[in-house]
């Protein structure tokens, strides 16, 4: 059975189900790619307890991602 669920996330109001995918992406540089490092289903919190964990320094860049939307990027962070 698929559940709706809505959550809010930096201001942004967010809705997901039981089979929306998140990805936590990390990456280098200022035109580097980014890599898929944990990805979820249905777990928007875990989700982003992941991201926050995520230390970043020297150049690297992270993301919260949910493919299926409009506008994919939920969160974003860079250090330069």
């Amino acid at each position: 059975m698929i559940t709706l669920k809505t959550a809010e996330l930096n201001g942004k109001k967010i809705g997901y189900c039981s089979e929306t995918e998140f990805l936590v992406q990390v990456g280098k540089g200022s035109k580097g790619a980014y890599s898929t490092v944990y990805s979820f289903k249905g777990d928007l919190g875990r989700a982003v307890f992941y991201y926050d964990a995520i230390n970043i320094g020297n150049g690297y860049k992270k993301r919260l991602l949910m493919p299926s939307s409009k506008k994919p990027i939920l969160a974003r962070q860079w250090s330069w």
